[in-house]
């Protein structure tokens, strides 16, 4: 092996030795004297930069995760250079170094690679030696450090970005392949072009996988289409790139939005024929594949003449039809005159417009469809009244196909007397800078006046949508006063289930059309629908909400679903303010529900850096002095269970780590079965995207939350649990399994384990003695979680919290030590347990999961926990000495 130190003269210390003194301080575990120690090394090195080199070369085989000694060793030179600077040299001498340096790389942790690049200018390397350095780093099959590489030293564009990212999306390495990608607009089209070819029926990613050494198959076998097709979606958004990029991926969306619509028109049968023609035919639009699959779907759905029809209004070449649907759609030319008409052989019944829905009580001609700016300025005199009290609602496009969130249509904005619809899509083409401003101004003083009453339901997703279609409203979603979201009152009301049962048999009694009971079933309704029925005797109409919003002039049927849609708001409150004790409200709504902010100490915590609520929180808020309550009476981690979509496995290990109860979707399992497990078990639905919308309508409203794909798996967590006023105590934490969920675990001294793994033959009378193997060699099955740079600043920043899980536990009397298994069957997987642990003196015992056999034991990431999640902690508070980690 060449190194420098090899004539190295007498004054100067043998960085060897130096790393034997390093190695026995590392075994024991005495860092703080291991640092002391390494600075004054290096000190009294002839050259430290060759010596670093020196020990890195000579102390290799780490094979586990978390910090080595060898990242120890680097990151105190790189500190000690910090205060005592000096350059490594020049010329041959610094080629020479660097050369050694990517070298190390080669066979050492990827954590090394920024502490290395920063003392040995790296970056100011030969570029072809650089480009060698990340072949070589990538024909050993380590693909993960070639990438990190690759992106400190900014060599992406010189290299094969399919060549570079294939692996890592194969890894589940996405994060990695967002860093590389993210400086480079061009890069960033030539990754979802080639992620939108795996995403083609017929690909196979095994395929692939077989090129490259070091992806097992099952890990290439997770990277389904589906995953990826999310992955595509969040990233054409985050980059904001054309989705004609990605035929592949659009093609199945759009796919499965057809099928989605073809749910709600004959399976639900809440939507008109003519808003489904329409959806269908803007979805369709060219597209010859997706043509050929709305036969397929029309007849499964209706018959072989309808899908006829269609098959002759797109052209369709009778060779790429069924058989029956080519001989229909012959005979269908050969009449004299053909005409393909919206009358298909579809149930009509829904579109008959009758009583049995809520009437709006106002005249026609109090509904005010305002086009033009003078329009606007007298509705603002109106509205803008103080003590007045207002029903607001937003419609727009429903989503079908679309990335990112869709712009505001129309903004309903009902009094007493009048509804005013904004027609914000026509203000939007006018292009008059100024009177956009001036409607702006008129927007945020009608929202941030606490005087006025604004009543809502689901305001904050409206307060999302409306800051996107007008940019300069942002901030205006923390100024919100005097917000009144009924979507909350709901849920109390929903919770004081004795009174709401006896008044809604109350209103059903006194119905004056008992004929209506006998009338064909419908969907049973849900939301605001379902609120308005109990409250006023009628449900409704809500067969114009997924109309296309953006189409004008709107049809009169569309103009009346939105005026009723926010005058309905009105008579709900005024009969809540009648008597709220009835409806098992505890305060006087008109004064209680005046704009005021929240006092509880709940609402006034915020994820906000800039130390204000964010604008959900702020219209919970408003809510919560509106029922004295919060929207989610407070539940304890260990009872709160939700069932997570497969794509939220992250965020299913950070929730598990805080004792939630959670059931995670097979990457095979369709969305559906989410509801029926939510169903049987009482679980919260968590998931995003397109199955929100379906899944929502399935379990009803509060029991499905949509989760912000954009967050990272932490951020998700910590809006879950606030959103649901879940208590998460210091004992919930790792008081379930990570892998398997299961809360039950074995707990055996490290005594008694050493004794089992001697009975196994896995423990020999040497490593009993004296073990040789790095006592921090674990297996990490937590989440990641964001850790400084060195492992003991947690030690001296976060004091630790001692563990004591809030979980069962099964008796010794169960474990077969012969075989090591349970009386359940399950085997203890105690080969995982590195020796090195068993010679910690502070552990005292192990912790096993009786349903998969994982073993546990105290480390660090219990403390790194505390430390994330301490603003939702049930006033926890970090004590000192021991850490828990997994295995």
């Amino acid at each position: 092996m060449d190194r420098e130190s090899s004539t190295r003269e007498s004054a100067g210390q043998d960085p060897l030795l130096l790393l034997k003194t390093l190695q026995t301080l590392w075994t024991k575990r005495e860092l703080q004297k291991l640092r002391e120690v390494a600075r004054q090394g290096f000190a009294t090195l002839e050259d430290p930069f060759s010596g670093l080199l020196d020990m890195l070369e000579s102390y290799k085989g780490w094979k586990g995760k978390g910090h080595s000694l060898e990242y120890y060793i680097t990151n105190e030179l790189a500190r000690w250079l910090k205060e005592h600077p000096r350059d490594p040299q020049s010329g041959f001498k610094l080629k020479k170094l660097q050369s050694r340096a990517f070298g190390v790389l080669g066979e050492s942790q990827s954590n090394l690679l920024e502490p290395l690049i920063s003392i040995y200018q790296l970056q100011k390397a030969d570029r072809n030696t650089l480009l060698g350095s990340v072949n070589h780093l990538y024909h050993k099959g380590k693909y993960k450090e070639a990438v990190i590489l690759s992106t400190k030293l900014k060599l992406q564009p010189e290299l094969d970005v399919e060549k570079m990212c294939t692996p890592l999306l194969l890894q589940d390495k996405a994060n990695l392949v967002e860093d590389y990608v993210a400086d480079y607009p061009h890069l960033q089209s030539q990754l979802l072009q080639i992620m939108d070819t795996w995403c083609h029926p017929t690909f196979n990613t095994r395929d692939i996988a077989r090129q490259y050494q070091n992806v097992p198959p099952s890990r290439a076998d997770k990277l389904n289409q589906k995953m990826l097709s999310k992955l595509v979606f969040r990233l054409l958004g985050q980059y904001n790139l054309d989705p004609a990029l990605c035929p592949n991926v659009m093609n199945q969306r759009h796919l499965g939005t057809l099928r989605y619509l073809f749910y709600k028109r004959f399976v639900e049968k809440s939507m008109t024929q003519e808003n489904w023609e329409d959806h269908i035919q803007n979805m369709v639009g060219e597209n010859v594949w997706l043509q050929e699959q709305l036969i397929q779907l029309l007849i499964s759905y209706c018959d072989a003449a309808t899908a006829a029809q269609w098959a002759l209004s797109y052209h369709l070449p009778s060779e790429s039809l069924p058989a029956k649907v080519a001989e229909k759609m012959h005979e269908l030319q050969h009449q004299e005159r053909v005409e393909v008409t919206k009358e298909r052989t579809y149930d009509s019944k829904m579109d008959k417009k009758n009583d049995h829905y809520y009437q709006l009580p106002i005249a026609r001609e109090n509904i005010h469809f305002l086009q033009t700016w003078e329009e606007v300025d007298k509705c603002r005199e109106v509205v803008l009244q103080p003590g007045q009290v207002v029903g607001i609602d937003m419609e727009w496009r429903p989503p079908f196909g679309l990335v990112g969130r869709p712009r505001v249509s129309v903004l309903q904005i009902a009094t007493k007397e009048h509804v005013y619809l904004l027609d914000l899509l026509q203000f939007s083409k006018l292009d008059q800078e100024e009177k956009e401003k001036e409607l702006c101004h008129f927007i945020w003083k009608l929202f941030s006046d606490p005087s006025i009453i604004k009543l809502g339901y689901g305001m904050s997703g409206d307060l999302c949508s409306l800051s996107t279609t007008y940019p300069a409203l942002r901030e205006m979603e923390k100024q919100v006063q005097g917000i009144l979201d009924l979507l909350q009152v709901d849920k109390q009301l929903q919770k004081n289930s004795g009174l709401w049962k006896k008044h809604h048999t109350l209103v059903e009694s006194l119905r004056q059309e008992p004929s209506s009971i006998t009338q064909s079933p419908r969907q049973a309704e849900k939301g605001l629908s379902l609120l308005v029925q109990n409250l006023l005797g009628k449900p409704l109409d809500k067969t114009e909400q997924l109309s296309n919003w953006e189409k004008r002039p709107l049809r009169e049927e569309q103009i009346l679903y939105a005026a009723s849609d926010a005058y309905c708001l009105l008579e709900v409150y005024e009969v809540l303010c009648k008597d709220p004790a009835h409806f098992g409200l505890t305060a006087n709504l008109k004064e209680s529900l005046g704009g005021k902010q929240s006092t509880k100490p709940r609402a006034k915590k915020t994820l906000s850096k800039q130390g204000t609520q964010s604008p959900s929180k702020q219209v919970l808020a408003s809510a919560g002095d509106t029922l004295s309550a919060s929207a989610f009476p407070e539940i304890s981690a260990k009872d709160f269970s939700v069932v997570c979509d497969t794509m939220l496995q992250g965020l299913a290990r950070y929730l598990r780590c805080l004792g939630v109860d959670v059931c995670v979707l097979e990457n095979t399992d369709d969305h559906r079965q989410a509801a029926e497990i939510a169903r049987k078990e009482g679980r919260i639905i968590l998931t995003s995207g397109l199955p929100y919308q379906k899944l929502q309508a399935q379990v009803g409203e509060g029991r499905c939350f949509s989760v912000n794909c954009s967050d990272k798996a932490k951020q998700q967590a910590l809006s879950i649990l606030k959103h649901f006023n879940v208590r998460v105590t210091l004992s919930d934490i790792f008081s379930r399994c990570q892998v398997c969920n299961c809360d039950k675990y074995l707990k055996i001294s490290k005594e008694k384990m050493k004794h089992l793994m001697k009975i196994s033959g896995y423990l020999s009378r040497e490593d009993d003695t004296g073990c040789t193997k790095n006592p921090e060699e674990d297996w990490e099955l937590c989440p990641k979680v964001e850790t400084p740079a060195l492992s003991e600043t947690i030690t001296e920043q976060l004091p630790s919290c001692a563990y004591n899980p809030n979980c069962r536990w099964l008796a010794d009397s169960d474990l077969n030590a012969g075989s090591f298994t349970l009386k359940n069957g399950t085997t203890l997987q105690i080969r995982t347990i590195p020796l090195g642990v068993l010679e910690k003196t502070d552990l005292s015992h192990f912790y096993c999961c009786t349903q998969c056999g994982k073993v546990f034991w105290e480390g660090s990431h219990f403390g790194r926990v505390v430390s994330q999640f301490q603003e939702i902690l049930d006033g926890s508070k970090p004590q000192t000495q021991s850490f828990y980690e997994l295995s």
